[in-house]
């Protein structure tokens, strides 16, 4: 069986730096909090990251590590994921973080998601992307099932990065390369520029961003009210190795996620694709399951994933909603093995489509910043530059 990939933790201080004056504080390590470092660090800034955590622990290395572009919303959401993704090949390599593939497979496997297909790659939005046949399977994905699928929109715009290591690995990069300081097991409990107040003492920083993943109660909590954040908990799910000369070689996703993604609403057909879902596949759709399936370098599937949503998640997994999953991925490729080696759940901030991500300013040096809908790794970076843009000028 392939071993699960090992978070490491940056270097962690003992103590305050001995200087600890910075031009920016950011509050969060996780993939928002670093594609602020990277922005500000990129400006000539000295720039303090602080996490209440000694390593990366939450929403940022529990997904996919797939930085999706087909299928945001349109606007500035896929703006963001296009910057975002030149932002991602622009550090794997200085950062030593593997590629492990590139692409998209979304296989239709009805009329009505062949019908959605078409639409988008005929779009403004589907640049780049083609609708090929089931027998471009051969080349393109060759683990695929055959049976009953219709076609499939192919898109080469996204790459797949290993969360549990690439996240450290850019936090390691930033303070090596960029002189970044980390500041790890701090609970900020105020802000207020010059003055971040920790429990390991006072850090002083001209500014300062806040990014405080699903913690919507401890810092700010009347700004961030005001967009009606609610948290979502998702299944996740490792699948053993599949075995000698089973490759994957994209991510790959189907019919619902044709049914989920906001960057198809514009396309006519995508009501009566719902509609057959919500017929087909009323449970599926009851517990919020799109299928997304990725490869890992040791041969794993990483496969997911659901959406449950409550201002406290509960902590539970019923076995059930992770079966449907495996189910949907059976269903999609001609699987060797559907051994579940490792299953956890994540948990993000997520408000109403019309608020995918926001930045507000409850002080004129103090910016707060969130993803709510579980895009962060893909549009992270894109966001990060428009909040220090709009901080520093």
């Amino acid at each position: 069986m392939g071993a699960s990939p090992i978070l490491k933790a940056s270097a962690m201080p003992a103590a305050l730096p001995s200087d600890p004056s910075f031009d920016l504080a950011i509050v969060g390590a996780g993939i928002i909090g670093l594609g602020h470092a990277l922005a500000a660090a990129r400006r000539g800034l000295r720039v303090v990251v602080i996490d209440r955590d000694a390593q990366a622990n939450g929403a940022s290395v529990r997904n996919f590590g797939f930085i999706t572009v087909t299928g945001q919303q349109a606007g500035a959401m896929w703006q963001r994921a296009r910057r975002a993704r030149d932002v991602w090949d622009e550090i794997v390599g200085p950062a030593g973080i593997p590629v492990i593939h590139r692409g998209t497979a979304l296989i239709a496997r009805s009329d009505e998601a062949l019908a959605v297909a078409r639409e988008f790659a005929q779009g403004e939005m589907g640049e780049g992307c083609a609708l090929l046949p089931p027998s471009a399977l051969d080349d393109k994905l060759p683990v695929a099932r055959r049976d009953g699928v219709r076609g499939f929109l192919w898109s080469p715009h996204e790459l797949r990065v290993e969360p549990r290591t690439a996240v450290p690995a850019i936090a390691r990069w930033l303070e090596t390369a960029h002189g970044v300081t980390f500041l790890r097991n701090a609970a900020v409990h105020g802000v207020a520029p010059p003055a971040i107040e920790t429990s390991r003492g006072t850090v002083r920083a001209a500014r300062a961003v806040v990014c405080p993943g699903p913690d919507l109660v401890t810092l700010f909590p009347e700004t961030i009210a005001k967009y009606r954040p609610t948290l979502c908990k998702l299944h996740m799910l490792r699948l053993a190795p599949q075995g000698p000369g089973w490759r994957l070689g994209a991510s790959v996703m189907m019919d619902l996620s044709f049914g989920r993604y906001l960057g198809f609403d514009g396309c006519p057909s995508v009501a009566a694709l719902r509609a057959r879902i919500a017929e087909r596949e009323p449970e599926t759709l009851a517990n919020g399951i799109h299928l997304i399936v990725v490869e890992s370098a040791d041969g794993s599937l990483v496969v997911g994933d659901s959406h449950h949503y409550a201002a406290t998640p509960d902590p539970f997994a019923p076995t059930h909603v992770d079966e449907l999953i495996v189910r949907h991925a059976r269903e999609t490729l001609a699987l060797a093995s559907d051994q579940v080696i490792e299953r956890w759940t994540g948990v993000y901030p997520s408000a109403d489509n019309d608020t995918p991500a926001f930045f507000d300013t409850p002080a004129p040096d103090v910016r707060v910043a969130m993803v709510t809908c579980g895009a962060g790794m893909s549009t992270g970076f894109a966001f990060a530059e428009e909040v220090i843009a709009d901080l520093c000028g």
